[in-house]
């Protein structure tokens, strides 16, 4: 049997993007990962078409203690994610008015068209400077 495209992109992304990520300090599992810094956590988060065939790559921060929600719950450091957090950036956009990238895999045939979605998605992860996801929130 077959894998089906989803279970196919996230086994790229697996074997691709989340190395990369863990390379550069980030800890979790797919699609939500974050990285404790001085100052603030890094917060990434795949979220996934809900009809399929795309995902966006969404970016935020929170400080080091966590996240209260703004309906009185709290979030530890170790289990905050950036849909936890009101003010997101997709990976992509020039603002975070805008939509950023959909990373389309629906024409996706092979493994190695997996793949190629998740190394664009590294390519454009600059992740290595630890102020880059920061920088979008000021």
């Amino acid at each position: 049997m077959a894998l089906n495209d989803r279970e196919m992109m996230n086994t790229a992304l697996k074997k691709v993007a989340i190395p990369f990520l863990r390379e550069q300090g980030f800890k979790g599992s797919l699609p939500h990962f974050r990285r404790k810094n001085e100052t603030n956590i890094d917060l990434i988060t795949f979220q996934f078409n809900k009809w399929g065939g795309s995902f966006v790559v969404e970016l935020a921060i929170c400080t080091i203690e966590g996240v209260t929600t703004h309906w009185g719950e709290y979030i530890p450091p170790n289990k905050v994610t950036a849909h936890d957090i009101n003010e997101r950036f997709r990976l992509g956009a020039k603002s975070i008015d805008e939509d950023g990238i959909w990373f389309d895999f629906e024409n996706a045939k092979s493994v190695e068209d997996f793949e190629k979605v998740a190394s664009i998605v590294v390519d454009l992860l600059n992740v290595s400077d630890r102020s880059w996801i920061p920088k979008f929130f000021k």
